[in-house]
Formats: structure tokens, C-alpha cells, sequence
């Protein structure tokens, strides 16, 4: 029977910016996301366009967020992003208007081919529609869409899809009920 052989692991194909690029993204994410000095969040989104990110307007970003490449990374308007959030985006992560992203949730579009002795490097991106809601805690993993005003609940891990208006709980995250929203 085959075995992994990491010493095979060949990623040269994958290339995220030069070099100088992710180094200094990195001193930068550090210093004015990645604490808990509560740096305002208009200073953050200005550091984050800087680095090439497609900011929207009235944006709240906590302390303690890590970003891994902000080059590949959409945030539309109205949005909140919570403390400890970690959005590890080796591929696009888009997010619409009025999404709120819950403490520690993590953003995960990165995974391995368990398959392949050589454990090839995977990337898909992420799609978070207008009006979601990403749990406290929560996972989102590589090539999901969390379709307009769904719900991923406390703790939960969404490992494909999420339709319309549908409230996700567990691991994996399964559609518990729809979401209504009241005047």
C-alpha cells in the first residue's frame, strides 16, 4: 500500500505575489490587524486597499484579524468582522453586503489532496452573499458559497454549500430550519 511522502510535496505552481509582497503584507497584518490595539477600523480597511483588497464602505473590523492575502480578498458594504476572525484566504474569498462574521470564526479555502502520496496543495475560493451570518467559531471550508441571508450557527462546520434564507448547524453544518426575518 502507497504512504505519504511529504517530501514529494511540490506547490511550485501556487503563487500568491512575489515574495517581497507577502513579507511585507505580513510586518503589516502584524502590526495593524493581527492585535488587539484597537486600531480604528477605517485605518484598517485604508491598509487593507493599500494591499489591494476591494473594501465597501461602513465596515467594522475587531481586533486580533488575520488576513492571509488581502490581494485576493472582496468585503462589500455594511459589513462586520469580529475579533480572532481568521479569514485564510490562499484563494478569493468574496463577501457581500451586510454580512456579519462572527468571533473566531475561520475562512478556510486551502486543503490537501489526501489522496495523492505527494498531498498536493488544493485552493478553492469562498462566496458569502448579501445578509449571512457566519457563527461564532464557526468553519467555512474551501469552494463554499453561503447563498443570500443563510445562517451558519455557533460552532459549526460548513463543508458544502448554503442555500437562501436556510439557518446551518453541526459538523457538518446541516439546514436546521429557514430564516425569517421580522419587521
Amino acid at each position: 500500500m502507497k504512504k505519504i511522502d511529504l517530501s514529494k510535496f511540490d506547490n511550485k505552481w501556487y503563487n500568491p505575489g512575489s515574495k517581497f509582497k507577502r513579507i511585507l503584507w505580513y510586518l503589516f497584518n502584524r502590526v495593524f490587524l493581527k492585535t488587539y490595539f484597537p486600531y480604528p477600523s477605517r485605518f484598517k480597511v485604508f491598509i487593507l486597499k493599500i494591499f489591494g483588497a476591494k473594501v465597501g464602505k461602513n465596515i467594522v473590523i475587531k481586533p486580533n484579524v488575520n488576513i492571509k492575502y488581502p490581494w485576493f480578498l472582496e468585503i462589500g458594504n455594511n459589513v462586520w468582522i469580529g475579533e480572532d476572525v481568521w479569514i485564510d484566504n490562499l484563494a478569493k474569498v468574496a463577501i457581500g453586503d451586510n454580512v456579519c462574521i462572527s468571533q473566531g470564526a475561520y475562512l478556510l479555502t486551502g486543503n490537501h489532496n489526501y489522496k495523492k502520496e505527494t498531498f498536493d496543495l488544493i485552493v478553492k475560493e469562498i462566496i458569502i452573499e448579501d445578509g449571512v451570518w457566519i457563527g461564532a467559531k464557526s468553519i467555512v471550508c474551501p469552494g463554499v458559497r453561503l447563498k443570500t441571508h443563510s445562517i451558519l450557527t455557533v460552532g459549526s462546520v460548513l463543508t458544502s454549500d448554503a442555500e437562501e434564507y436556510t439557518i446551518y448547524q453541526g459538523n457538518p453544518a446541516k439546514p436546521i430550519r429557514k430564516r425569517i426575518i421580522n419587521e
